[in-house]
C-alpha cells in the first residue's frame, strides 16, 4: 500500500488533473490524502455558497474513498498574498503527519496565481532529507489553467508519465458533475467535451483510449 497526497489549490483542481489517476490509487488499496489549500472568504462568498460547496467537498471526497481530507484557511485567489513560509509551514505540517510516499502537484506555470503559490510552496515539502517520506512527486495539468499559462519564458507542459484511466474516465467525469458551477457548456475550457478530448489526446500520446498526464519532478527509486 502507498500513501498518497494530492495538494489541489481549488476543489476540482485534482479532479481536472489526476482523478482518473486517484481512482487508480483507491482501487489498489493505497492511502489518499486530499489537501485543498483554499476556503471560501466570507466576505467574498454567500454562507449559501460556502455550505454548497462543503457539500460538494464532502460528496466528492466520499466518491472517490479518500482516506482524508484536509482544507486550509487561506482564502482562494490571495495565496499570492500569504507569506511563502506560512504555505510551506502549512504543506510541510501535513506531509510530515501522513507520511506520503507519492505527491501530486499543481503546474507552475498555470495562469492561476494560487496554483504557482502552492507549486512554489509544495516543492519546498519534497526535500529528502526534511521529508524523507516523499518518494516520488509529478505535477498535474488543469484545464483552463495549465492550457491559459501563457508565459513566454516558460517551456510549457511537457508530460513524460502517462496514466491509463480507461476504466475510471466515466467515473472522473461523474465526479466532476458535482462541482456543477465550474463546469460549463462547450467549448468552455471546463466542459465534459474538453474532459473527455484531453483524456483522448493524452491516450494517444501513450497507446491508451484514455490517460491523464504528469511532468515528473523526482523519484526515488
Amino acid at each position: 500500500m502507498k500513501k498518497v497526497l494530492v495538494v489541489a489549490p481549488h476543489p476540482d483542481d485534482e479532479t481536472l488533473g489526476c482523478g482518473g489517476t486517484l481512482l487508480k490509487h483507491k482501487q489498489a488499496n493505497d492511502h489518499v490524502t486530499w489537501l485543498i489549500m483554499t476556503s471560501m472568504d466570507q466576505s467574498m462568498f454567500s454562507k449559501e455558497r460556502i455550505l454548497q460547496r462543503k457539500a460538494e467537498i464532502d460528496t466528492v471526497a466520499s466518491m472517490y474513498g479518500f482516506d482524508e481530507t484536509v482544507q486550509l484557511s487561506f482564502s482562494t485567489t490571495k495565496l499570492d498574498t500569504i507569506p511563502m513560509s506560512e504555505l510551506v509551514q502549512s504543506i510541510g505540517d501535513v506531509i510530515k503527519k501522513i507520511q506520503p510516499d507519492v505527491v501530486y502537484l499543481p503546474y507552475r506555470g498555470d495562469a492561476h496565481s494560487d496554483h504557482k503559490a502552492v507549486f512554489d510552496a509544495a516543492v519546498s515539502c519534497i526535500k529528502w532529507f526534511r521529508y524523507p517520506s516523499v518518494k516520488k512527486a509529478m505535477v498535474y495539468e488543469t484545464l483552463s489553467e495549465t492550457d491559459f499559462g501563457l508565459n513566454p519564458d516558460t517551456n510549457g507542459f511537457r508530460p513524460n508519465i502517462f496514466s491509463n484511466i480507461e476504466e475510471h474516465l466515466e467515473r472522473k467525469l461523474e465526479i466532476m458533475r458535482v462541482f456543477e458551477s465550474e463546469l460549463g457548456e462547450f467549448p468552455f475550457p471546463r466542459s465534459e467535451e474538453t474532459i473527455r478530448a484531453l483524456a483522448t489526446l493524452r491516450g494517444a500520446a501513450s497507446g491508451t483510449k484514455a490517460a491523464e498526464a504528469f511532468m515528473l519532478l523526482k523519484e526515488v527509486l
